[in-house]
């Protein structure tokens, strides 16, 4: 069986050129905010609202799946207005709580020299609207939301322009994230996967994924990669 290599351990570290990261549940931990827009959606559509586990195992492949899954038998009647109620409570809601995931501003920095992207199944509008207010967007070359490609995770053809882009070879490169889509992104694409188990992902599917690398927390990524 193949060792999955942790935070935990010094040796053995990786060097990688680029670094994509992944965005809810990694960089920052948004789960409230989307629960909460969910269940005022749900309850303005006089539906039963849902438990936050529920609408936490809905995320991670961008807001049409989130609202597809959370509507459950009233989908799709009710879909197109569930969209317009979410999204414009959504924008004015999005930052109630939502923060970044301990140590986030620190591995930036550190790995100030790598070339960094974002690639969520987020839109592109709100990923950058939380990255413009929590300091983020001048750590990143790129940040590509759902809304930005044709493509989206866990699509190889997403990252293929950018290893072109960037002059980076597959295996230079690594993806971090807290959704089974990370992981498949990156072995699609021949890159490195890195799970963090410490997101909104759920830790037993990240674990039977068999990622190259896991970390419980975002600065363990220093001991990994250099």
């Amino acid at each position: 069986m193949r060792k999955i290599r942790t935070g935990g351990l010094r040796r053995d570290m990786k060097a990688v050129e680029m670094m994509i990261f992944d965005f809810d549940g990694t960089l920052v931990n948004s789960g409230d905010d989307l629960v909460s827009s969910v269940n005022h959606t749900l309850n303005r559509l006089d539906l039963p609202v849902l438990p936050k586990e529920n609408i936490i195992g809905f995320i991670g492949d961008g807001v049409q799946k989130l609202i597809e899954r959370s509507l459950g038998d009233a989908f799709p009647e009710h879909f197109e207005e569930a969209m317009s109620i979410f999204t414009a409570y959504y924008t004015e809601h999005m930052l109630d709580t939502t923060d970044l995931y301990p140590g986030v501003k620190d591995i930036l920095e550190h790995f100030r020299d790598k070339k960094k992207i974002i690639i969520t199944n987020k839109r592109y509008a709100f990923t950058v609207q939380i990255t413009n207010s929590l300091h983020l967007t001048h750590h990143f070359d790129e940040i590509i939301g759902v809304d930005s490609r044709t493509y989206r995770k866990p699509d190889r053809r997403l990252i293929q322009p950018l290893l072109r882009q960037y002059g980076v070879s597959p295996e230079k490169a690594v993806v971090v994230g807290d959704g089974i889509n990370d992981v498949l992104l990156a072995k699609n694409a021949g890159m490195i996967s890195c799970a963090f188990l410490g997101g909104l992902g759920s830790r037993e599917e990240l674990l039977s994924s068999k990622p190259d690398y896991v970390c419980e927390t975002l600065p363990e990524l220093t001991r990994l990669f250099c």
